[in-house]
């Protein structure tokens, strides 16, 4: 834990128990820049805002990526909050009229196009407001894939055009008025932890989409490639190997035809999730059933991640020392714990099986690798619980 983290810990002790986010802004911005200035030329990053759309994180990583990646109608008017020129993609399996009429109107780059259908109300809204559309299919691959923790295509899944569609989807942009064919979208997957498979992945796509070239005569500008690049939680010191992946990634790209001028990868959890820290304070420690349970201030309804993917969230103990109550404190030592949150329900579970030297009530717990998927995927209001603070540090702060 960084230092300046410890010190915003022990400064919120006192009050009301901790509850907070807290995210490191230099780390995130070294991370981003690093990671972005490593890729090699036609590959761009864009920042998946579906991990985390808190606007001083959209901030930082204006200047750094090459634009937002956004799902809806709300996240692009965030994204156009923090700059109104900031380049946009625009995805999601679902759009409304309103959110395509909103994209045509402030100027989205591109829409990743998931069936035949949104085609039609795209060309309808871009018609009707004198505009064309740059489109990307979004294909839902046969695969295999890669093992990853989700998988959005090579089996049946809410994704994209499947490839037995995929002839009418190319006629019908073709035949449209006010949309333009300029590629492909193929995210097939999320939370890959192999930089070599990557590396494999990125070749099959290659490979098909040269084929879709030949079959359909056209040709390809643009090749989303999607994110997918995981974060290990089970064992955060083991992440993806991203320097062995840019060492190897130009070779790979140089096999891409010339014609195909940008490719495009949309991450979210491997930029902004380290940057991220989550602390609660120890509210209660009881055993039942043999279990030793440690209750905190909070719980899924803040931070959904871990039950979400069903994995135990890595945590570290900050002791505090001050007990203000007149009640003995009762402790755990030396044993493996479940950290559970302050819901009416079993599930509310943050952490299962995780060894502990020891923790009392009063002190703190901070999960790490929190930037991501934590506060944005969580059901706030659950209950009517307060909801957590949300901090940010660093010089860049």
């Amino acid at each position: 834990m960084r230092d300046q983290l410890s010190k915003i810990v022990q400064d919120s002790v006192g009050g009301e128990p901790v509850c907070l986010f807290a995210y490191d802004l230099d780390q995130l911005t070294e991370h981003v820049r690093t990671t972005v200035e490593s890729l090699p030329p036609r590959c761009r990053m864009f920042y998946a805002m579906k991990a985390n759309s808190a606007d001083r994180l959209l901030r930082a990583l204006a200047p750094l990526v090459a634009g937002f990646e956004v799902a809806s109608g709300g996240e692009l008017a965030k994204a156009r909050a923090v700059g109104a020129t900031t380049p946009v993609i625009f995805g999601g399996p679902a759009k409304t009229a309103a959110d395509i009429e909103q994209a045509l109107v402030q100027d989205v780059l591109r829409l990743h196009v998931e069936s035949v259908l949104e085609l039609h109300r795209i060309s309808e809204a871009a018609t009707r407001l004198g505009r064309t559309a740059d489109v990307l299919l979004r294909v839902n691959l046969a695969g295999p894939f890669p093992t990853a923790t989700l998988a959005m295509a090579g089996r049946p899944t809410q994704f994209g055009i499947s490839e037995e569609a995929l002839p009418e989807a190319v006629a019908t942009a073709q035949a449209l008025p006010g949309v333009r064919l300029v590629g492909f979208h193929l995210h097939s997957l999320s939370n890959n932890l192999s930089a070599p498979a990557h590396l494999d992945l990125l070749d099959h796509y290659r490979r098909t989409v040269s084929g879709w070239e030949r079959e359909f005569g056209i040709r390809c500008e643009v090749l989303n490639v999607g994110g997918g690049i995981g974060v290990n939680y089970a064992a955060v010191a083991e992440q993806f190997d991203w320097a062995h992946f840019t060492r190897e990634l130009p070779a790979v790209i140089d096999e891409f035809p010339r014609h195909w001028r940008e490719i495009d990868f949309e991450c979210g959890r491997y930029l902004v999730a380290e940057c991220g820290q989550y602390a609660v304070e120890v509210m209660d420690v009881k055993r039942n059933h043999g279990v030793d349970y440690v209750l905190v201030r909070g719980g899924t309804h803040h931070f959904r991640l871990p039950v979400s993917w069903q994995h135990s969230h890595p945590f570290t103990v900050v002791p505090v020392e001050q007990w203000s109550s007149s009640a003995p404190r009762p402790e755990l030592r030396d044993t493996p714990v479940t950290v559970v949150g302050e819901l009416c329900t079993p599930k509310d579970v943050l952490a299962r099986d995780a060894f502990v030297t020891r923790v009392r009530p009063g002190d703190v717990l901070v999960f790490s690798h929190a930037g991501a998927y934590g506060w944005e995927i969580s059901h706030h209001d659950f209950l009517s619980h307060p909801h957590p603070n949300q901090l940010c540090y660093g010089d860049t702060a």
